[in-house]
């Protein structure tokens, strides 16, 4: 079992080991979506609801997978959960603001094959979580994923009011960005112990 407390679970998954900025998992959404805050944001928190949802079920599904010991099914399952997750949050998006739902466009579907969603699963399972530490992994990884976004985005909108170079328009400049953001979250690597 895990033996972390929920605060170090928690701040680890948002800075130290943030999915995007340390781990480089989902970077899709990442670019593509991080060019408006009224966009980014509900990108983040419906991929942090996603992990929300998977996390849960990928605890469930694991407990059931090591009592008949058939842990081998262990990531069709986890993509299944993932699957059937994001289709909840497009028909939810779709029915109550359809204007997201258009704004977010075809990265809406493509939180799907969001790495670190699959990614939070894996993790959790391989270190060995109990509920509640598997619950508040996914809220600090949700959470990093938000933060990782909305950071993105707010630099992003601040460079479209600037003068640039021909050249670092575009996705240099936002890759650029990301570098740098990556680089500046590695320095809360090793706080907390």
């Amino acid at each position: 079992m895990g033996t972390e407390s929920l605060s170090f679970i928690f701040l680890n998954a948002v800075l130290a080991n943030n999915f995007v900025l340390a781990l480089f998992l989902g970077l899709c959404p990442f670019l593509g979506v991080s060019g408006k805050l009224n966009t980014a944001l509900p990108m983040g928190l419906a991929t942090m609801f996603v992990m929300l949802v998977s996390s849960v079920c990928a605890y469930l599904i694991n407990i059931v997978l090591v009592t008949f010991e058939i842990e081998f099914l262990r990531l069709i399952a986890y993509i299944a959960v993932i699957a059937s997750a994001v289709q909840l949050v497009e028909m939810t998006l779709k029915k109550f603001t359809p204007g997201l739902f258009r704004s977010l466009g075809i990265f809406l579907p493509l939180i799907t094959t969001n790495c670190a969603i699959l990614g939070l699963a894996l993790f959790q399972t391989f270190k060995e979580y109990d509920f509640l530490q598997s619950l508040i992994y996914a809220l600090g990884a949700g959470t990093g994923f938000i933060l990782a976004i909305v950071l993105m985005a707010g630099l992003r909108e601040k460079l479209e009011l600037s003068t640039m170079p021909s050249i670092t328009q575009g996705a240099a400049v936002s890759l650029m960005l990301g570098g740098l953001l990556s680089l500046s979250f590695m320095g809360f690597a090793g706080l907390g112990g």
